[in-house]
């Protein structure tokens, strides 16, 4: 027997995948490590710069560094996109406008995921290749991507380790570029296994005098700690 299916109206989920700050679709979302409520990173950031509790619950996330109990969730951000027509591709676009705006290349990732789309859409409409085969050529192409592209399609990001202790020594290239998505976590890796220390967990990384949270990526130390600057 077929089993029943019911639609469900976007109208009946929309408090659980909009944002309660801005009240739009979440975009980029961020999840309170502390209570599970979940905003827009933009939202939440700006929020956590005069405030140090949940937006919706009111817990105090930290009382000093809330913004290092926060983190990007992913499987919320792919479940909103595939709920909410077209918003995946409005929020690439105003994404494109806001860099052309100033002036700046759009970030590889964007740029990537547009391209790919595009290819894919136009290839199921001309008919070129059947779905079996359009799967498994963009399942190798993909493979064969990421072996060779080691994230240099990412928004890149440079940064200057300065060692502050006595007890190490200075890295001789002390300037690295890198991609914004690596994390804190994979610059201590990087720098134990370049200073041959034992153990990646004897060093701690800050900025501007604070201790950074080692699954912050660097992408959002720059949002959260550089942005005025």
């Amino acid at each position: 027997p077929k089993m029943m299916t019911r639609k469900i109206k976007l109208w009946d989920i929309n408090a659980h995948i909009t944002c309660h700050l801005c009240n739009g679709y979440l975009i980029d979302a961020t999840t309170v490590t502390e209570c599970l409520h979940t905003f827009c990173r933009s939202c939440l950031v700006k929020y956590l710069e005069e405030n140090n509790t949940c937006p919706t619950c009111r817990i105090v996330i930290h009382q000093s560094h809330p913004l290092q109990y926060i983190g990007h969730d992913r499987t919320m951000q792919d479940i909103v996109y595939k709920l909410v027509p077209g918003l995946q591709e409005a929020e690439m676009k105003k994404q494109r406008e806001f860099y052309h705006k100033l002036g700046m290349e759009v970030p590889g990732d964007i740029k990537g995921e547009t391209c790919s789309a595009k290819q894919h859409l136009d290839s199921h409409r001309n008919g070129e290749t059947k779905p079996d085969e359009n799967s498994n050529k963009e399942a190798s192409e993909e493979k064969r991507e990421e072996n060779n592209d080691y994230h240099r399609s990412d928004e890149q990001v440079s940064i200057c380790l300065e060692c502050n202790s006595s007890k190490l020594r200075g890295l001789k290239r002390k300037w690295i570029r890198c991609s914004a998505q690596a994390t804190v976590l994979h610059l201590k890796k990087f720098i134990a296994k370049k200073l041959n220390l034992s153990s990646f967990n004897e060093l701690d990384i800050l900025c501007n005098e604070e201790i950074l949270g080692k699954d912050h990526t660097l992408k959002f130390v720059v949002v959260t700690r550089w942005r005025f600057k």
